[in-house]
């Protein structure tokens, strides 16, 4: 039987389901029970990037199957549900997982997230329509399950610190460079959330130039508008000598051109990719002054250059974090792309517990 018919049929008993996960109201407790005493075995997990879209079912630690396509994030969520949907419904069929078996799906997105009321609460240029959306009803009506809402770099952080980089620490700080900024922090095994959902997440918004650009947020001089891909035509064209330099003939710039031609010693390329590092250095030693990690995991599209940037980025640290106990370490992302596919599982068996890993 395929999955759209397995869906239809499934629907009645995701009805009875979702009645035991009652609507809450803003700011209540974001840990509600997926089903009392027992822990998810099979989920879809759904990581919204503001380029891709990157879907997988996942299991006991393990990716059964996955799939990417491009986000058109300027567009809107809305229009991709479908798409989403069907990709879903494709993925079962391929790993030989049963629809009406599967637990809950998580959603992690790249703005601030309500985990009580499993909404989108805020965006910041990429599928904007998203606070309008109810994805709950969505997955009720289409999925016939659960779903669950997070911070996309919360997510991904939950991921490493179970599966990745951040084994065996608690006190972890997570940035992820891509086409905007991510950041979250960890605190004695606890993300730091905060009263409004805010904590740790706007890394990508310190201020790091006065009197700069200004960004998606409403604020002047963010990170993002200062070394991200959302930005980087604007601050090429911006720069001195790029009219003449051979990052302007490139048909796409973004990062993976900037460090391709700044490894050739194309002098625009090298001082837009110096400027970038500072940027991502001040963000980072901005996180360490905040949330006193004792390791920093940087992860994101952008690191393709990792051999590059990690060790600018560990010297920068030494140079500029004020940690007189030590040195904060700096690491890549050991889960590349999946580290949100992994996280989904993380937050969804978490949301079970009634002492949960956010505050």
């Amino acid at each position: 039987m395929a999955q759209t018919d397995r869906v239809r049929q499934g629907r009645q008993a995701g009805r009875a389901r979702l009645r035991d996960v009652p609507q809450r109201p803003l700011h209540a407790d974001p840990h509600p029970r997926i089903a009392e005493g027992k822990a998810p075995t099979t989920i879809l997990a759904a990581d919204l990037g503001g380029t891709r879209i990157k879907l997988g079912i996942v299991r006991d630690a393990a990716v059964l199957a996955r799939e990417t396509f491009a986000a058109e994030s300027q567009d809107g969520l809305a229009r991709q549900l479908p798409k989403i949907a069907a990709a879903f419904a494709t993925l079962c069929d391929r790993a030989s997982v049963d629809m009406a078996e599967c637990t809950a799906v998580g959603f992690c997105y790249p703005g601030l997230t309500d985990p009580g009321c499993r909404r989108v609460v805020a965006a910041y240029g990429k599928y904007t329509d998203a606070p309008t959306l109810d994805l709950v009803a969505w997955g009720r009506e289409y999925l016939a399950l659960p779903v669950w809402v997070e911070n996309d770099a919360r997510v991904a952080l939950l991921g490493e610190w179970q599966f990745g980089a951040g084994r065996g620490c608690d006190d972890l700080v997570m940035v992820t460079l891509g086409t905007g900024i991510g950041a979250v922090a960890m605190i004695e095994g606890r993300l730091r959330r905060g009263r409004h959902g805010q904590a740790g997440v706007l890394g990508g918004h310190f201020t790091v130039r006065l009197g700069g650009r200004r960004c998606r947020c409403g604020n002047i001089g963010c990170a993002e508008t200062e070394a991200s891909n959302a930005y980087l035509p604007a601050i090429a064209r911006e720069w001195p000598g790029f009219a003449e330099s051979r990052l302007a003939a490139e048909p796409v710039i973004d990062y993976a051109t900037v460090f391709r031609l700044a490894g050739e010693g194309e002098a625009c390329a090298v001082a837009i990719r110096t400027h970038s590092v500072q940027v991502w250095g001040a963000v980072i030693v901005n996180l360490i002054h905040a949330f006193d990690p004792v390791r920093v995991i940087v992860g994101g599209g952008v690191m393709a250059s990792a051999d590059t940037i990690l060790p600018a980025l560990r010297d920068y640290v030494s140079r500029h974090a004020h940690t007189p106990w030590g040195t904060v370490e700096v690491v890549a992302s050991a889960l590349g792309d999946d580290f949100a596919l992994f996280g989904c599982e993380v937050l969804l068996r978490e949301r079970m517990q009634p002492t949960g890993v956010s505050r």
